[in-house]
């Protein structure tokens, strides 16, 4: 399991359009499983699964994106899992690590913007 958080400030709908793009483009395996929106007092909350083929460890690997907003305070939330074969330790995470990468990337890259 690999996680990255981190606390923005922009526009909800404009980040999780990204996300959800750069997620579904960043890999040819890449796929949307399902997702649930939710909002009540002004704050909205997305949750987005992914999956994707790992070729390092020839399995697949979950994504779960969570999204949370108030106005242009958001938090993000990505936690990726299943990308080892063992059956009582993790071994060979990178598959994990690298669909985590991606979004990193997008929030990193990301300027806050409508």
């Amino acid at each position: 399991m690999a996680k990255y958080e981190k606390h923005l400030s922009g526009d909800f709908d404009a980040l999780l359009a990204r996300l959800n793009g750069g997620i579904l483009h960043g890999s040819l395996s890449a796929s949307y499983e399902d997702g649930s929106d939710w909002q009540a007092g002004g704050v909205r909350c997305a949750v987005r699964v992914y999956e994707r083929y790992s070729m390092m460890g020839g399995n697949r690997v979950s994504m779960n994106l969570t999204l949370v907003g108030s106005g242009r305070s958001l938090f993000l939330s990505a936690i990726t899992a299943g990308g080892s074969q063992a059956v009582f330790w993790k071994l060979n995470t990178i598959g994990e690590e690298n669909f985590l990468a991606c979004v990193e990337d997008i929030v990193e890259g990301y300027t806050g913007g409508v």
